[in-house]
């Protein structure tokens, strides 16, 4: 049957109509997402307080002066005070930050849509990806803390296989957890990472949990810094607005900082 005017008028308000509530949905989306994290970062501004409260009474109480405290801030050899992991060449062109959390159901959309690209760019010297894990979705594993586990097993790599640290990442994404589950039991975090060829000895040393302390510093930093979403991605220490979840918009957004220099 013909299109006629009728029928294109009745088909473009309908498309209209579509379009405004698919709008609707990602804002409703995005606003959720924001509060879980502004939520978040005030139940991680409470941890420190009251590990800083009982670290005090233990200094008063006279402990013992060869202990270590719980949480201490321990940074990976690959990694820097506050929160950057780096991938690929120091010299790249241009930086992309991305402050992700592994139990972040948007930051896996993100990685699906983004992480072959990001991948292309590494490999070929055009930017260098600067990786900002964070913990604040602890509470969403059902008392597991699957977010500080990955992170810290994300930070051991980075520490003793920081060639190892994109392959491993990706792969975690790629299996990532369902939000509101306990998460990757600690025996998958280690038979992903041996899949992603991080050496047996460097496995070895999740169990230790020595960055869980750097795990919890440079998420507060985060928060500090202004962090109000995950992920939240920079090119060039400028937040990137776009698509973040369509293939193709980061990717022109790097090449136009690379042109710009």
């Amino acid at each position: 049957m013909p299109r006629t005017r009728t029928t294109v008028t009745t088909t473009s308000r309908t498309r209209t109509r579509a379009e405004e509530q698919a709008r609707q949905l990602a804002a409703r989306q995005e606003a959720e997402r924001r509060r879980k994290v502004l939520r978040a970062g005030a139940v991680v501004v409470a941890a420190l307080v009251v590990a800083i409260v009982a670290a005090v009474v233990m200094s008063l109480s006279g402990g013992d002066d060869d202990a270590s405290p719980a949480g201490d801030v321990v940074v990976p050899a690959a990694a820097t005070a506050d929160g950057r992991i780096a991938v690929g060449q120091a010299e790249a062109p241009v930086s992309v930050a991305v402050f992700f959390d592994y139990m972040c159901p948007f930051c896996g959309r993100f990685e699906a849509a983004n992480s072959a690209a990001l991948d292309r760019l590494i490999a070929s010297g055009q930017a260098r990806l600067d990786l900002r894990p964070m913990s604040f979705l602890d509470p969403q594993s059902d008392g597991a803390r699957f977010s500080t586990r990955a992170a810290n097993a994300v930070a051991t790599v980075a520490d003793g296989a920081p060639e190892q640290v994109w392959a491993f990442h990706r792969a975690l994404f790629a299996q990532q957890p369902e939000e509101g589950t306990k998460g990757l039991s600690d025996s998958e975090l280690a038979d992903i990472a041996r899949g992603a060829g991080v050496p047996a000895e460097v496995v070895a040393r999740f169990d230790d949990a020595e960055f869980t302390g750097w795990v919890a510093d440079v998420t507060q930093k985060a928060f500090e810094a202004g962090i109000t979403a995950t992920p939240t991605v920079m090119v060039d220490g400028h937040v990137f607005t776009g698509d973040l979840y369509t293939e193709g918009p980061l990717t022109e957004a790097v090449a136009a900082a690379a042109a710009a220099k």
